[in-house]
């Protein structure tokens, strides 16, 4: 496991952490619960930072949600739900 979501509620924003610092780049793939892609996001990490807060998610509805984290190292599912 390369990263964790620091919890798995959300309302608006994801904070996802890293267990080490890369420069490789992430890919994140938000899906609900049908498998349907709601939103994906590309980044790298920055100098030191071992976390990354993914904002703009409060337009999405509530429910559950997988979260696909994937980079060089692998990939990896993570089960959200987005709640009030």
């Amino acid at each position: 496991m390369f990263a964790k979501i620091k919890e798995a509620f959300f309302t608006d924003s994801l904070t996802i952490e890293w267990n080490k610092i890369t420069t490789d780049p992430f890919k994140f793939v938000l899906k609900n619960d049908k498998g349907e892609i709601c939103s994906t996001l590309e980044t790298t990490q920055g100098i030191n930072q071992k976390h990354f807060n993914w904002r703009g998610l409060n337009d999405l509805p509530y429910g559950r949600y997988i979260l696909e984290l994937s980079n060089t190292e692998g990939d990896q599912l993570l089960k959200l739900v987005k709640r009030v």
